[in-house]
């Protein structure tokens, strides 16, 4: 019997880890990667945070470099690996959970290599799990390549002809704009873009954002709620000088797609060669037999984490008190708050 398991060794699994390893109590870490950071590895070459490094340390560890910086995702997958070798935390990969099952007050965790039993279950494989992707898509011409933006490396992987990059989130606007230098380009989006440096007066706009409190605004405050339905702004400048220059074509919301061609909100259309699905991803726990913790509509009920089901605990989800919580930027802040209630329960 362990006293907590967590599943997931991304960050928020890190992030709970270092705190429990200060409760001196039996715990284990799994992941079904072969290596720390490896959804990391697998996210497109050129990725760099809008985040700067100030934001993106995990607790007890500081990230090394320019603090108003921003890091390539290689440098995360460093970190990472020496945040989890730093803190010696028990991490045993390659173990995918297939099932979970809760009875008399005990988590069964059932893995391809056999079943655990825990006191408290932590899960901490974040919100970019299941990609989001129209159903219509499958009905599209074969010949059409696509692929969801968790799926995209770098613009070898296209084929000839045009692309369209569906959404107008950061990942979005980055692909875009590196797609764009080789490629007709066409991004399609469902409301209007904004935009915000990513640096102002020589510091970081998110050290800005901190000094005003919008990093720290919770998920039921008054400006958390307009953040959230808002959006995130596009942080950089780079896609609005594409647009500027036509090479990037913005579209509106897409609609439906028949064989090859596209159609859009406005009941243009478009016949597309590539398209890259930059559209989010789902919270699915399929594996998750405890029905009583999601509602009718399959949303997770919890507050901060903190499930009705006793010792049972969520980390890395979207909002999950903060707009940081889903990010490196602010997991830490859910990850303390989360063991300090387990150890009142334990």
């Amino acid at each position: 019997m362990i006293d907590t398991i967590v599943i997931g060794a991304g960050q928020a699994g890190l992030s709970v880890g270092y705190y429990l390893k200060q409760l001196k109590q039996e715990f284990l870490i799994l992941d079904k990667g072969k290596e720390v950071g490896e959804s990391w590895i697998n996210r497109y070459d050129s990725l760099v945070l809008f985040t700067p490094r100030m934001y993106d340390a995990l607790p007890g560890l500081p990230l090394e470099g320019d603090a108003h910086g921003f890091p390539n995702k290689n440098e995360i997958v460093s970190y990472l690996k020496q945040y989890a070798n730093e803190f010696n935390l028990p991490i045993q990969l390659q173990t995918e959970v297939i099932k979970v099952q809760h009875q008399d007050g005990i988590f069964y965790i059932e893995t391809l290599q056999g079943i655990l039993q825990s006191k408290n279950l932590i899960i901490a494989t974040g919100a970019f799990q299941t990609p989001r992707i129209p159903a219509f898509s499958q009905k599209l011409s074969s010949d059409i390549n696509q692929l969801h933006s968790s799926q995209y490396k770098n613009p070898v992987q296209l084929k000839e002809g045009n692309v369209l990059v569906v959404g107008g989130g950061n990942s979005g606007a980055q692909i875009a704009v590196e797609l764009s230098k080789e490629k007709e380009t066409y991004l399609a989006i469902s409301k209007k873009l904004s935009y915000l440096p990513l640096v102002f007066f020589d510091k970081s706009m998110y050290w800005w954002l901190d000094q005003f409190g919008i990093l720290k605004a919770s998920t039921n405050s008054f400006l958390g709620k307009v953040i959230q339905k808002k959006g995130d702004p596009i942080f950089g400048f780079e896609l609005k000088d594409a647009i500027k220059r036509k090479e990037v074509f913005l579209k509106p919301r897409v609609m439906k797609g028949i064989y090859n061609e596209i159609t859009f909100k406005d009941s243009t259309t478009l016949k597309v060669d590539n398209i890259i699905w930059a559209t989010g991803f789902d919270l699915k726990y399929p594996w998750l037999e405890l029905r009583k913790v999601f509602n009718e509509e399959g949303e997770i009920v919890h507050q901060r984490g903190i499930t009705n089901v006793k010792g049972l605990y969520f980390i890395g989800l979207p909002w999950q008190y903060r707009r940081g919580s889903a990010i490196l930027q602010g997991v830490g802040f859910d990850a303390k708050y989360i063991v300090e209630h387990l150890k009142t329960i334990s």
